[in-house]
């Protein structure tokens, strides 16, 4: 079934909200353009990021013993987790342990990944997300739709409202800065009364054991000095091998994400404050197995800037939520069959192929190749459609034979011109139904080119 097809159908019977974030993507993607245009050296940059990322990948369990190192001289207590179960028993332990019943959270797509928010409220205990974006969908109940505009699928419009219901705002006023000013306000009691503060991670440094966490809105470091136990949950290639390594990475992250200079706020984690605790949970959840994916270990380099989803035609008209995955758009489209390639096999097929993903990436991830090869590997497993199977299976014959192809040509050609339209615009047909086909010509390419040659030479 295809599931993204039917979900990204729902989302486009809104025109509206589908034309204004297709234009609201592509203009942070325009934005994206600026930025690297202004930095000299950005491709060597990209260059640089990628190969130190190949590095860590190619060495993942000796940073990640030197990083465990290094944060335990500091003070820090690390902790390891296999999977996203672990991960939640693990965090709860430590908020149990300090008799904590209220959490401020920074945005965090592993923690997303892992569920930990309704885990923690199962136990009793209050999470605040406190990113703007995120406090949003959290008061709705829903997840985010894009991996750093969390609620960019909401109108301002939809946002008052939520904001009338939930933290009693003047109804019918969407001024941005009021609606802001309203959400800073019911976040600041958050803070002052939070007990545990949860943030997500960046980069993590080996050689110093400290945790980057990278914020425009300075909720990570409200929730961390005002909690007195801080908690930092990342993936296990988060890593990078040195402090001097950081300046490429950084130069990189915000201007790729949202064409900023760089983030307001970048924060290094280094040890607990006096009298506090400090925690690292570290979680594989699938990445030792991805790592030994040849095909696609490279998606692992990914440090969640976002800017394939910005610029990618699909996602833009689609929405974040027709993906079904924790990380949507073209690199959520590599990730998620590797999690469960029967449930997301549709999936790597939400994509135009037209590498705009991969021109973009600031680590060169070959995103639209690894989908490519995702298409391959699904069709030679069997798990699309008899029917499917059947279409690639017949094109595969006549895009092979010079006979075949211009025979077809000749007959569809044929078809165009002389059947009914009730018969070629089939209710089975769907992509006719949304488009109108140009009149076909009377000779192919191949034909007209083979006659305009002889008549050249004539």
């Amino acid at each position: 079934m295809l599931v993204h097809a039917k979900k990204a159908g729902e989302f486009l019977r809104d025109k509206e909200r589908a034309d204004w974030q297709d234009k609201a993507l592509w203009l942070v993607r325009k934005k994206r353009d600026m930025a690297a245009s202004e930095v000299p050296g950005w491709e060597q940059l990209r260059n640089m990021a990628s190969h130190i990322k190949n590095n860590v990948l190619s060495n993942l369990d000796d940073y990640l013993i030197e990083f465990e190192s290094a944060a335990v001289r500091n003070g820090v207590k690390v902790h390891w987790a296999s999977d996203a179960s672990e991960l939640r028993e693990c965090v709860l332990s430590i908020v149990k342990s300090n008799n904590a019943v209220r959490v401020v959270k920074s945005k965090s797509m592993l923690t997303e990944e892992c569920r930990l928010n309704p885990f923690l409220e199962k136990y009793g205990i209050e999470v605040t997300d406190t990113d703007l974006g995120e406090l949003i969908i959290q008061l709705r109940n829903e997840p985010p739709s894009h991996i750093v505009l969390p609620a960019i699928h909401l109108r301002k419009e939809e946002i008052s409202e939520l904001f009338h219901e939930k933290l009693h705002t003047e109804k019918g006023v969407n001024d941005p800065a009021y609606l802001t000013a309203a959400a800073r306000e019911h976040l600041r009691h958050k803070f002052l009364s939070s007990q545990v503060a949860i943030t997500g991670v960046n980069f993590a440094v080996a050689e110093s054991g400290a945790v980057i966490v990278c914020t425009n809105e300075g909720n990570a470091d409200m929730g961390i000095h005002a909690a007195p136990v801080q908690i930092h949950c990342m993936g296990i290639e988060k890593l990078i091998p040195k402090t001097s390594d950081l300046g490429i990475f950084l130069r990189l992250l915000a201007r790729n994400a949202t064409g900023q200079p760089i983030t307001t706020y970048t924060s290094h984690c280094l040890r607990p404050k006096p009298g506090g605790e400090m925690h690292v949970v570290i979680l594989d959840n699938g990445r030792s197995k991805h790592l030994s994916e040849s095909n696609y270990r490279n998606s692992l380099k990914c440090i969640r800037c976002g800017a394939c989803l910005n610029t990618c035609p699909v996602y833009r008209r689609s929405g974040g939520y027709s993906y079904r995955f924790t990380i949507p758009g073209p690199i959520g489209s590599v990730l998620a069959p590797l999690s469960d390639m029967k449930d997301y096999k549709d999936l790597p097929f939400a994509s135009s192929l037209c590498g705009s993903c991969t021109d973009v990436c600031a680590v060169k991830i070959d995103i639209h190749h690894q989908l490519y090869r995702w298409r391959q590997e699904i069709i030679n497993r069997k798990l699309v459609s008899s029917v499917k199977l059947l279409v690639y299976g017949t094109a595969a014959k006549v895009l092979a034979s010079n006979r075949l192809y211009n025979m077809s040509g000749k007959m569809a050609r044929w078809a165009l011109r002389n059947l009914p339209r009730r018969i070629i615009f089939l209710k089975s047909n769907k992509w006719g139904l949304e488009r109108e086909l140009p009149v076909a010509p009377r000779e192919s390419f191949k034909e007209w080119y083979r006659r305009n040659q002889l008549n050249q030479k004539v």
